[in-house]
């Protein structure tokens, strides 16, 4: 028989949680099929212009850092604890993750090489170098800050653009090709590469990457190209997606995108959030379907489907499309 996933129960790795603020010691419980003591947070206030704010376990716990700036790490002390299945958020009124009443998404990972996720923090140099990581595969998907000083892009290596250029989380700009970024040399199954420029390799200061490999049936990164139709381009995963990224990479005014299985559990998919902008979120700013195997575009705007545009994705699944022992998925 022939091998659809690596994974058979995608929750294992990564979940979305759904939750409303109390401005008080809030303690999260994920609801996946399996429990997860997530080492990468990613919270965003859905109904009201705040931050992003991504946590995790490499940098301590306690240190908040954002994805729509280009700011330094801030000791934001929001979450306290790292529960077997979630999470304890402090007794805070902040609005970017405990407002009372207010709306909340996290998306969660594990880090963990059986899943193709890790987390690095080095120093920088100024020099091109390599650094190690523990993937034991080739990643397709970077994201490296600076932690230590403002001032500086979040930059994004994808396996689709490769390693002449690069992305900027926290901005609309398509590619940008400067080579010093990754010395214009693609990782490998133990390191990856970083030039000279500053956004990456600044000389004393520090900088976190997370890193993602692909694995068959959970995770997947890849382009397309749009059609401008509502019956749009088909993408195929291999899974159901529970979590879709996705940005044009020809154009300097568009935004990423963030849909998910929780936030809009029907299909059409919706409601999104933009990782570039502190807005609350959008709805039908980026249509598709999730399907049994991939996501299929239902809207003719640039945004993620413009004529003969071109794009990339980051993906992660709900269910394979078939598990290793031959149970189907389905569509929703």
């Amino acid at each position: 028989m022939a091998v659809y996933t690596d994974i058979d129960d995608p929750s294992e790795y990564f979940q979305t949680k759904l939750y409303t603020g109390t401005n008080n010691e809030l303690v999260l419980t994920f609801d996946g099929n399996s429990d997860i003591q997530p080492n990468m947070i990613w919270t965003k206030n859905r109904g009201r212009a705040a931050n992003h704010v991504l946590s995790d376990t490499v940098r301590g716990i306690g240190k908040g850092i954002y994805p729509d700036t280009t700011g330094a790490e801030g000791d934001t002390n929001y979450i306290s604890a790292i529960g077997s299945d979630g999470y304890t958020i402090v007794a805070t009124d902040s609005v970017e993750i405990n407002r009372d009443d207010d709306t909340f998404v996290s998306w969660n990972w594990k880090e963990s090489a059986t899943a193709g996720m890790d987390i690095v923090s080095y120093t920088g140099n100024a020099t091109a170098r390599t650094i190690s990581h523990s993937l034991s595969a080739v990643p397709a998907w970077m994201l490296i800050k600076c932690r230590s000083e403002d001032g500086h892009s979040w930059k994004v290596y994808h396996k689709s653009i490769g390693a002449t250029g690069a992305l900027s989380l926290q901005n609309t700009g398509a590619t940008d090709t400067d080579s010093n970024y990754f010395n214009d040399t693609a990782p490998t199954s133990s390191v990856f590469t970083v030039g000279s420029n500053g956004d990456v390799n600044d000389n004393g200061e520090t900088f976190v990457a997370y890193l993602f490999s692909e694995k068959q049936g959970y995770s997947k990164f890849g382009s397309y190209i749009g059609n401008g139709n509502a019956n749009g381009t088909f993408v195929h995963t291999g899974f159901k997606p529970a979590f879709v990224l996705i940005k044009v990479i020809d154009n300097n005014s568009q935004d990423w995108f963030i849909l998910d299985n929780k936030r809009s559990p029907f299909n059409l998919t919706d409601d999104s959030l933009a990782p570039n902008q502190n807005d609350q979120e959008y709805t039908s700013e980026a249509n598709l379907d999730f399907l049994s195997n991939g996501f299929k575009l239902r809207m003719t705007s640039i945004r993620v489907n413009g004529a003969g545009s071109n794009y990339i994705y980051a993906a992660f699944a709900e269910n394979p499309f078939v598990t290793s022992t031959g149970i189907p998925g389905t569509a929703r």
